[in-house]
């Protein structure tokens, strides 16, 4: 230990000798201590230091700073959006403009700013307990602590919402339709905009609309159908007519678990046992399938839809846009779409354990790529030919799309990094948070290992090696270009996601 400790003492002492009598640039790559470098992805700058734990980096309006693993904060002065979470997904802060949202554990919320009427709004949520808002408009204000009292506006999927007691009176307004509902969920009574019904869960209930018109803006409108649903000792027996007042009005019947059938112009369907039998024919889509049961085996064909699915060993759907196919599932698994000006596939293996997720812009003939295989490394390769390697990746290939868990997280465990950006001439490798960094360009080349004791560097205006922070060997004259486009991942297949020229 003794030893060891002499070691790092002597090293500190040659940085910071070294560093006496030379630029800032000549000694700032002593990783994973401290390193500052230009991003190879984009224009800007990353700072890092003792290894995976801080990060600052600035790129045109965006800057950004963490602690990994516990906190990271995001400014990007264009949007005017500005975001800090702390071990995420425990706080979250986010602001768009005016608006702003705290959130803790997702369940206890504070928000304000500007709303839908552009007035200024605040608003507490400690869920489910708790709701508050206070606005310059007063009718914008309410209040409810449940199970108490409390009137709402515009939240938990009602325009309006009033409860004295819950669950013993709650009253509910949405799209013009008043429902009381008593000792919610077993009775209520429904009306307004057409609609007269009641409910006695579970033993029978009934509702009825007439078809109407909605305004849809500009002195326009369009026809809402009507229907009439019923249902007695649910849920074994209902019957409801859909579509009421439209082209293709349907009537549904159900005795569960012993017979239903829905009949209407453009389908047909008929169970029997449910679910073990079930027969259907979409005249619409041009397609008659079989279930025996659903989902386990299903036989469709026709024009609009061909299935051939017996679960878990073989299944292949197809239709005019989509295409999916299964073995073993989830042991292979591969989705893919099409359009008129993009196509995308994905395929995955025991779920989360490999994924390969391709996109193509039919129009460009660009094209884009992801590969993750669980927990070694993830691996993306964008439009415009980025691509970037990550060794390894245990929580990345789980929430592709988080963008707070990869600046959060992703520091933490990235052994290896490697970046390329074929458009700018530039590359990027780091090991072991920058203990071994490398960055080449069309015509540079830098390469720095154990906190910066060796330094390479070489340019149109000669090359320079450093020891110790000291420099041993300089050399005049132009230098060849060093761009490497080589990242080093053994399974990745370029030749497959090369954007096809135009």
């Amino acid at each position: 230990m003794k030893s060891l400790h002499r070691i790092f003492l002597f090293c500190f002492v040659l940085l910071c000798l070294g560093s006496d009598g030379a630029p800032a640039a000549e000694w700032s790559h002593a990783g994973p201590l401290y390193d500052d470098f230009s991003l190879t992805l984009t224009e800007g700058r990353r700072t890092e230091a003792l290894g995976p734990f801080f990060y600052s980096q600035s790129s045109d309006t965006e800057k950004t700073w963490g602690v990994s693993p516990f906190c990271w904060h995001l400014r990007d002065t264009a949007t005017e959006v500005e975001q800090f979470d702390f071990c995420y997904p425990v706080f979250t802060w986010h602001r768009y403009g005016t608006e702003y949202r705290c959130q803790l554990f997702q369940l206890f919320s504070f928000a304000g700013g500007g709303n839908h009427a552009a007035t200024a709004a605040k608003r507490i949520t400690i869920f489910p307990l708790y709701f508050q808002q206070r606005s310059p408009d007063t009718d914008q204000n309410y209040t409810a602590f449940l199970p108490f009292y409390g009137h709402l506006k515009n939240r938990i999927f009602s325009d309006e919402l009033f409860f004295v007691m819950f669950p013993l009176y709650l009253q509910s307004h949405k799209g013009g339709v008043v429902t009381d509902n008593y000792l919610f969920p077993f009775y209520s009574r429904s009306r307004g905009n057409g609609l007269e019904g009641w409910k006695l869960f579970p033993l029978a209930g009934h509702k009825h609309k007439e078809p109407t018109t909605r305004d849809i803006g500009f002195g326009e409108t369009e026809k809402v159908s009507g229907y009439d649903r019923r249902f007695v000792m649910f849920p074994f027996y209902f019957h409801q007519r859909e579509g009421l007042g439209s082209e293709n009005p349907t009537e549904e019947m159900a005795l569960i678990p012993f017979y239903s059938q829905l009949r209407s112009p453009l389908r047909d369907s008929t169970t029997v046992g449910w679910p073990l039998f079930s027969h259907i024919t979409d005249r619409e889509k041009k397609y008659s399938e079989w279930q025996l049961p659903y989902p386990i085996v299903i036989f469709a064909h026709g024009e609009g839809k061909n299935t051939t699915r017996i679960w878990p060993l073989f299944s292949h759907a197809k239709n005019a846009t989509q295409e999916s196919t299964f073995y073993l599932w989830p042991a292979y698994r591969k989705v893919s779409a099409h359009g008129e000006t993009y196509e995308r596939s994905r395929l995955r293996i025991f779920l989360y354990l490999y994924s390969d997720t391709r996109q193509k812009n039919l129009e460009t003939g660009k094209a884009s790529r992801r590969q993750d295989f669980w927990p070694l490394f993830t691996r993306t390769l964008d439009l415009n030919g980025n691509d970037r390697l990550q060794l390894l990746a245990p929580l990345e290939p789980i929430l592709p799309f988080s963008r707070s868990a990869e600046r959060e997280y992703s520091p933490v465990w990235s052994l290896w990094r490697a970046e390329k950006n074929p458009g700018a001439g530039t590359a990027s490798q780091s090991l072991l948070w920058n203990l071994y960094r490398r960055e080449t360009g069309p015509t540079t080349k830098k390469v720095s290992f154990f906190f910066g004791l060796f330094q390479y560097q070489s340019g149109l205006t000669g090359t320079m090696t450093r020891w110790f922070y000291w420099p041993a060997q300089t050399g005049r004259g132009p230098a060849k270009p060093a761009f490497d486009d080589s990242l080093a991942a053994p399974v990745f297949d370029e030749s497959l996601v090369t954007p096809v020229k135009q």
